[in-house]
């Protein structure tokens, strides 16, 4: 446990002093991170069968960087949903990603892969642009000028009569998107923060169409909070209320297990798992009573990627 998180946690009890200690999360992405992880989901996604550009995608906790979500809107998404838990700003950046996502599709950008971003999961086999899903035609009615306007405006006003782009904050379970409203959810390192996953599972199923699918790369490792990557099934829950102080969300530290059982309480079928493997840094004996039970599976287990329909 490193000292600076469970500092960093109590101080989060002051009123407004986590606002002001992470006003740049979410920031640091970049147009060609963004590209990226919106293609990997997508081309991923169409390997599973569930292929085409979908109409409505709702990205689950963008921060302050709607990149992926533009990306979704420049590839031909009709419509697309943010979804998160705390405000963010970040208008002006958007802006500029905008600008710099166009540029990207225009010139047909192979996906940036492990050489540029090593860290960033799912992995593809294929990184060249996926032009047999965004072909030509494809393309020509999602980067028209008065399309490219109307994604621009959305930015500036996603409240206004015409947005294709609405931003729930925050967004609480099922109320959030009317039932069978969406194609797509997906989320990029991110569920691993909702701490009501028993919620959000059956709340997905239930903005999804039916036919609809979710992509979700999950990272399942301690974070920064320690340098072994699992240690946190390890600590009692004393220590982890110490850890997380008054934060709105840290880690929720769901195991493998857990989010494959809720996709199937949820009533999704997986489609597609891939998991990344470690040595686990803690034995057995060491596991926190809440952490018991974990398979040998969980204790190896640092992310996975799953697709899963409705």
């Amino acid at each position: 446990m490193r000292l600076k998180q469970v500092v960093f946690g109590q101080a989060c009890h002051i009123p407004g002093i986590y606002g002001w200690l992470s006003k740049s999360a979410g920031g640091g992405e970049s147009a060609r991170y963004c590209y990226s992880v919106w293609l990997r989901h997508l081309v991923l996604v169409d390997e599973c069968g569930a292929g085409g550009v979908p109409d409505v995608v709702a990205e689950l906790g963008p921060g302050d960087s709607l990149g992926s979500g533009l990306a979704a809107l420049l590839s031909g998404a009709g419509r697309y949903v943010a979804l998160d838990v705390v405000p963010h700003g970040g208008l002006e950046r958007n802006l500029g990603l905008l600008d710099e996502l166009v540029e990207l599709f225009e010139s047909r950008a192979d996906i940036p892969g492990p050489n540029e971003f090593p860290d960033v999961k799912p992995r593809l086999d294929d990184w060249t642009f996926p032009s047999r899903i965004l072909t030509d035609d494809v393309l020509a009615g999602a980067l028209a000028p008065q399309r490219v306007r109307r994604i621009r405006d959305s930015i500036l006003d996603p409240d206004g009569e015409h947005s294709i782009i609405r931003y729930a904050v925050p967004w609480t379970a099922r109320a959030s998107l009317e039932k069978s409203s969406v194609d797509m959810v997906f989320s990029q390192a991110v569920l691993e923060h909702v701490d009501d996953l028993e919620g959000v599972y059956p709340a997905m199923a239930s903005w999804l169409r039916p036919g609809g699918v979710m992509s979700h790369e999950i990272d399942l490792t301690a974070h920064q909070l320690d340098s072994r990557w699992n240690v946190h099934w390890s600590w009692p829950e004393w220590k982890w209320r110490l850890v997380k102080g008054g934060r709105p969300y840290l880690i929720n530290r769901a195991a493998l297990s857990s989010h494959l059982e809720l996709i199937e309480r949820s009533g999704f079928e997986l489609r597609f798992k891939r998991t990344v493997s470690r040595d686990s840094t803690i034995r057995r004996g060491q596991l926190a009573r809440r952490f018991e039970n974990l398979t040998e599976d969980d204790l190896t287990t640092s992310a996975v990627y799953v697709v899963a329909t409705r």
